[in-house]
């Protein structure tokens, strides 16, 4: 039996269509995934975690810790062990005075009623001062001079630090949002009214201004949306 052109066309776009439509299961129940018919539970393909902005990746590995000498005294302190660290991000440089003039920044303008919070985040510009030197200019000059805006930032104690890191990954995630259509840019956000990854997860977004892409709710049969959710894999874990 001769095809001609038109019908072979035909049955590839239908073979296409059925393949095209076939819902993948799960393994241990045998439901549809991403299908409201079948209760709208989902499962996304991960292509990986991106990388943020000024981060490396450093791959993980295995190493043998501890001392391989002999241990004279006997004191048993430095037994020789293998360990095995994870992968993890960096940053490629040390944070500058100008990234966290940044922050500072960010805080102070989004912060009126609480000016405090942005007093407070200022690094300690003192530890230059010495008995036995002369760093007065650095005092003065060090972070908020233009010549040194790409010069790591100095006097930042470990709550400033660790308060910093939890404002960037906020501000990075809420940029891939707009990246995503998900969110539209509002640099009007005050006080309490602005993005927070933990409480956006949670559904407490009020005061945000959603974008014309929406993430589609299977649970709802027709045409709901919903909030990103970390299972999606877009936002990025905490720095």
């Amino acid at each position: 039996m001769k095809l001609n052109k038109f019908t072979i066309s035909l049955l590839a776009l239908t073979v296409m269509s059925s393949v095209a439509c076939k819902k993948e299961k799960s393994s241990s129940t045998g439901w549809n995934y991403n299908d409201s018919k079948w209760g709208g539970f989902e499962k996304h393909e991960y292509a990986g975690q991106e990388t943020g902005p000024g981060l490396v990746l450093v791959h993980g590995g295995a190493f043998t810790m501890g001392s391989s000498e002999q241990d004279v005294t006997y004191e048993h302190n430095n037994v020789e062990r293998k360990v095995s660290v994870p992968s993890f991000y960096m940053d490629e440089t040390e944070v500058t005075n100008s990234h966290y003039r940044e922050y500072v920044f960010w805080l102070k303008r989004v912060y009126v009623d609480y000016p405090e919070v942005g007093i407070n985040a200022l690094p300690d510009t003192n530890v230059w001062r010495d008995r036995l030197a002369y760093n007065e200019p650095y005092v003065d000059y060090y972070y908020r001079h233009p010549a040194y805006q790409d010069y790591p930032v100095v006097g930042v104690n470990w709550q400033q630090a660790t308060a910093y890191a939890a404002w960037r990954s906020d501000r990075v995630n809420e940029m891939i949002l707009i990246r995503e259509g998900i969110l539209e840019p509002d640099p009007d956000q005050m006080n309490e009214a602005n993005f927070n990854t933990d409480a956006y997860y949670v559904g407490q977004s009020d005061g945000l201004t959603l974008g014309k892409h929406q993430m589609k709710d299977y649970r709802v049969k027709r045409g709901g949306t919903r909030q990103v959710r970390m299972e999606d894999g877009i936002m990025l874990p905490e720095y």
